[in-house]
């Protein structure tokens, strides 16, 4: 266990994010717009709101999934690096202009994000904020800083208490030199994906992608919560609509604990021996030992004992509810 990861568990720890790509939608109807694309309900936002969706293709598969924070002149939406190229694609072909202004601000804005139950504070004092605003913020709630341009949101991206700082790309080192100065360690791509894999949140790129429908992604999961069911028209509805009230998919991203850790790509096998999954994200938690979010047929109950077939052979793992607990 490393300090920064140990960190998020007992103090606060920091990432920098700037690798997200983020948008800025503005002009005479973005809400009505953003709508029409993101499978939750841009509709119910007000300044210092936020939440959680995805953008699918005609048949429900996921194009991206993306934080939308709602301000007072419009909207800053972000997604993974990984989704961003088709998100930006998917925007320029179904956003008019004339409804909804929209810009790249990826090189303008830059994020880094405080994890950790003390992550209040650390944030907050890194930009001039009380740390008791930032913990009554709701998940995607967020704060402007002034006199500076930008905001402090609330997110679960890790599972644990967290804050993601927006602000200029110029003023992000200065930010992180505060928090390295306040005595916040640095979380390592490596802490954080294993924290990601942990709170059981899926990755585009990863755990997703264009041949993956938003349930089979378990979207809808309750702690996740990226789709309403009760709004108007959006790209991808109908086959989302018809899974959620008609039927099923057949398989969904489930969590896996194993006694070693266990490779991407792994068939997952029933005691039968037939094929009912396979291995998408894997870590080596210093809480849980050897796990993995993958896709498993939904007939198989959580507790189901499962054969995982490797390169270097048979690995035994057992069916988890996520988040990992």
């Amino acid at each position: 266990m490393t300090g920064a990861y140990a960190a998020t568990r007992a103090g606060a720890a920091f990432m920098v994010r700037s690798d997200r790509v983020r948008m800025e939608f503005a002009g005479a109807k973005p809400a009505e717009t953003l709508n029409g694309i993101f499978t939750n309900d841009i509709g119910l936002l007000r300044p210092g709101g936020g939440l959680y969706a995805a953008a699918l293709t005609n048949k429900g598969k996921v194009v991206a999934d993306v934080r939308v924070f709602a301000r007072e002149d419009g909207f800053v939406v972000d997604t993974s690096a990984a989704a961003g190229p088709a998100f930006i694609s998917m925007i320029r072909k179904y956003v008019n202009p004339r409804l909804a202004t929209y810009r790249d601000v990826t090189t303008v804005i830059g994020t880094i994000g405080v994890f950790g139950p003390t992550a209040a504070h650390t944030a907050g004092t890194a930009v001039g904020l009380a740390a008791e605003q930032l913990d009554a913020l709701q998940p995607y709630g967020h704060l402007s800083l002034p006199p500076r341009t930008g905001f402090v949101a609330r997110v679960p991206d890790l599972g644990v208490v967290g804050f993601d700082i927006f602000a200029p790309t110029d003023e992000i080192d200065e930010i992180r030199a505060r928090l390295q100065g306040a005595g916040s360690g640095q979380l390592s791509p490596e802490d954080a994906h294993t924290l990601r894999v942990e709170a059981g949140r899926p990755l585009y790129g990863a755990d997703m992608d264009e041949n993956v429908l938003a349930q089979e992604a378990a979207l809808d999961r309750d702690d996740l919560a990226a789709i309403s069911f009760n709004k108007g028209c959006y790209t991808g509805q109908e086959t989302v609509a018809r899974v959620h009230f008609r039927g099923h998919v057949n398989r969904t991203l489930r969590g896996l604990r194993a006694e070693s850790t266990l490779p991407t790509g792994a068939t997952l096998h029933d005691p039968d021996g037939a094929q009912v999954g396979e291995v998408r994200s894997v870590a080596q938690s210093p809480r849980f030992g050897a796990i993995a979010l993958a896709y498993v047929r939904r007939e198989l109950a959580d507790g189901s004992r499962l054969t995982a077939r490797t390169p270097r052979g048979e690995l035994p793992a057992t069916v988890t509810p996520l988040p990992f607990v």
